[in-house]
């Protein structure tokens, strides 16, 4: 498999009740969630690639709200009825433009290490550094070692990120770390947890309890021990936490403080 070839559309194995969407973080792109399509096989797993990303590099990034709508048209057109959302980084911040958008779309929601607040300060700072040396071979390699990926990860996400074009990053991640939650989110009436890993930046962190109560049936929740790519780092935790979430539950071992807890 290379950086272009993950495909978007999983069927189920046997009779699907319901579809799973999965939407990547910014520096990677559908492939992401390979350990995720093999364990929901028994749900219609839609992986797409945002604007820019995987087989879309070629693409320019519009904005957050274009790509909320792109992924309402391949839910509309591909899913059969309301769908399961779940959404990491950049796909858990289109999330929410989708939930806001097109709230009908979607029966329930986890995002997860969504700077729903903004970027700023050193954080911010570090970003725009990165941009610098955006087209060098040894960045991205930094940043898988940096993100823990594992090592059979290392060459499909250095190929991806060196196919990326800065511009787009530029235009992403200057909507990203402006942050604000979109005016229509209080419309979603599905259910949505909203994580952060317990090593996650403060930024996102302190985004959680205003993401979760933004919502009707929001809960906030951290995830002791992990680091942003948490899909990658502990499929097996992510996977069990996404499952029980669908089926109605919060995972036992996540953190939800009374503070931030609705």
């Amino acid at each position: 498999m290379t950086a272009l070839q993950f495909p978007v559309l999983h069927p189920a194995r046997g009779n699907a009740s319901a579809s799973v969407v999965f939407l990547h973080g910014g520096n990677v792109a559908n492939w992401m969630w390979q350990p995720q399509v093999e364990a929901f096989n028994d749900y219609q797993v839609i992986t797409p690639d945002l604007p820019g990303f995987g087989a879309r590099t070629g693409e320019r990034w519009i904005s957050l709200d274009h790509a909320a709508d792109e992924v309402a048209e391949l839910i509309r057109t591909k899913a059969d009825g309301p769908v399961h959302l779940v959404g990491l980084s950049l796909g858990g911040v289109v999330a929410l433009r989708l939930l806001a958008r097109h709230p009908r779309l979607v029966t329930s929601s986890l995002v997860s290490g969504v700077p729903a607040l903004g970027v700023d300060g050193v954080t911010g700072a570090l970003a725009r550094v990165q941009l610098r040396c955006w087209d060098y071979k040894w960045f991205w390699q930094l940043q898988a070692r940096a993100f823990r990926l594992p090592a059979d990860s290392y060459g499909v996400f250095v190929e991806h990120g060196l196919r990326m074009q800065s511009a787009n990053a530029h235009r992403m991640l200057g909507e990203v770390f402006a942050g604000g939650l979109p005016p229509g989110l209080v419309e979603y009436r599905g259910r949505l947890l909203a994580l952060a890993g317990g090593k996650e930046t403060r930024a996102i962190c302190d985004a959680l309890k205003v993401i979760a109560r933004t919502v009707p049936h929001g809960v906030a929740a951290v995830v002791p021990g992990m680091h942003h790519v948490w899909n990658v780092e502990d499929p097996p935790l992510f996977n069990e936490v996404v499952r029980q979430w669908i089926n109605g539950s919060v995972h036992a071992g996540l953190n939800v403080p009374d503070t931030i807890a609705r």
